[in-house]
């Protein structure tokens, strides 16, 4: 076993499965099992969920939501899938606490760093929502955060496809991907696998981060047994 204590970043899109919006069961079923599987193993998780199946604050603004409002949208909408992944973890047998950073008490409990490892040390998977609580940061940047935060050996970030290409697979075939990619590098090819500013976190802090495939059953085990899953980030 390579890690104690993992922060696992998952897209609100991931949920949505092949629908593009709200949550998928089959979906959501997957994703904790996956989680389960890994917490038997004795490993400490915390995961930073999004909120983009529901709402995303870019978009709202789009259509004239103000950006500050369409992000508190957003943060509320991180919220509805931090609930819905906690109890897909406990119908599976795994002890779960949602932690907010949103004073939205009673749905979740007040995120503080002592409360989420106090958590994490009794064997609970603890689920950080509402972003960093703050508008204009993505929920990228408070992947990154908490895994410095909470002490993460590292952070893993689960995506749709196996790791970062040169351009995004899925509309350009001939994109290649890469084994291993520095941070420097991400910012100047201007690769869109996380913002700047969580990559900017990570690399200060130096947070290891690799990017896989959630979307495929047992990765998550492989990458936390140290198996070459996804891109490893350094």
């Amino acid at each position: 076993m390579q890690y104690k204590r993992i922060l696992l970043k998952l897209s609100g899109e991931s949920l949505a499965g092949g629908s593009g919006h709200g949550i998928d069961p089959a979906c959501l079923k997957s994703y904790a099992r996956q989680v389960s599987e890994v917490a038997r193993m004795g490993i400490e998780i915390g995961i930073v969920i999004g909120g983009g199946n529901i709402f995303r604050g870019l978009n709202g603004e789009r259509t004239g939501v103000d950006r500050v409002i369409g992000d508190q949208m957003g943060m509320l909408a991180t919220v509805i899938n931090g609930l819905a992944l906690c109890s897909a973890l406990e119908s599976e047998g795994c002890p779960c606490k949602v932690l907010t950073a949103l004073r939205v008490e009673p749905v979740g409990e007040y995120y503080t760093r002592e409360r989420a490892i106090e958590y994490l040390h009794s064997g609970h998977v603890v689920v950080f929502s509402g972003g960093t609580g703050n508008p204009l940061f993505t929920t990228d940047t408070a992947g990154s955060l908490r895994a410095i935060e909470i002490n993460a050996d590292i952070l893993l970030k689960g995506t749709r496809v196996n790791g970062i290409y040169t351009a995004d697979p899925e509309k350009d075939p001939s994109a290649v991907k890469f084994e291993r990619i520095s941070h420097d590098e991400i910012h100047d090819r201007g690769l869109k696998v996380m913002d700047l500013t969580a990559v900017t976190l990570c690399k200060e802090n130096r947070m290891p981060l690799v990017v896989f495939n959630m979307d495929v059953p047992g990765n998550l085990k492989r990458v936390v047994t140290g198996e070459n899953v996804g891109t490893v980030v350094y």
